[in-house]
């Protein structure tokens, strides 16, 4: 089991945004995690983390319980996280974003290998290396996104939102990169509002509304889900 959450409960002063919510990951695998928002997804992904201390229930990473240990220490485990709105360092050029993204790992070595892979992936980023982030288009953006993520040579990587305010093209240029992360053999958590994508992509699915998971399941099974389909397929 690459990440197994127990039954964890998370509020804010007297608000519960998570409600016992239970959620495992298979190394390798994509799961996605729909819902509406102010369902808990941000806060889900956030608690896992390390930016949220659950109330009460376990999170447990590669066999190591890491609730409780601080946003670098976790980070150091092999998590990453592309947060919503894609929060790129703005006035810094596309390669020092990259590099920035390769700190937690530690080992020089796996700089231009990682490099090597990223521009593979996004070549537009090559090609914009010494531009500031600030200067890209919001699909190139959330690539410097991922790419900073991914020099981290993770081992879970959470995916907040990725297509938000992207054109269909981009959507589905994000649907790939998603497939192609996922071939590598890397685990991913896809939080995503766009549910009918978001299943295609994922092998098991899990729908949180207002805290609580709802429905969990094999994702070609929840698209055929009738209540589904009525609240998030339509």
């Amino acid at each position: 089991m690459l990440l197994q959450i127990n039954d964890i409960n998370v509020g804010y002063g007297g608000v519960e945004a998570l409600k016992g919510v239970s959620l495992e990951i298979h190394e390798g695998q994509t799961v996605t995690l729909i819902g509406a928002n102010g369902a808990g997804k941000t806060t889900l992904i956030n608690t896992v983390s390390g930016l949220n201390a659950p109330r009460s229930g376990e999170i447990w990473f590669g066999g190591q319980r890491i609730d409780g240990l601080q946003p670098h220490e976790i980070a150091h485990l092999g998590v990453r996280q592309v947060p919503e709105g894609r929060k790129i360092f703005q006035t810094l050029t596309v390669m020092e974003n990259l590099l920035i993204g390769s700190y937690t790992h530690g080992n020089p070595a796996k700089i231009e290998p990682n490099l090597k892979r990223i521009f593979q992936l996004f070549p537009v980023l090559r090609e914009r290396r010494n531009l500031r982030g600030g200067s890209l288009s919001g699909g190139e953006q959330q690539m410097l996104a991922v790419g900073r993520a991914l020099m981290a040579s993770p081992k879970l990587l959470m995916m907040d939102e990725p297509t938000l305010g992207l054109s269909p093209l981009m959507c589905r240029r994000v649907g790939e990169i998603v497939e192609e992360i996922h071939q590598t053999g890397i685990g991913i958590l896809l939080v995503e509002q766009n549910a009918r994508m978001a299943l295609k992509l994922a092998s098991q699915g899990f729908v949180l509304q207002t805290g609580e998971i709802i429905r969990k399941g094999e994702a070609k099974d929840l698209a055929q889900d009738e209540y589904l389909k009525q609240t998030y397929l339509t």
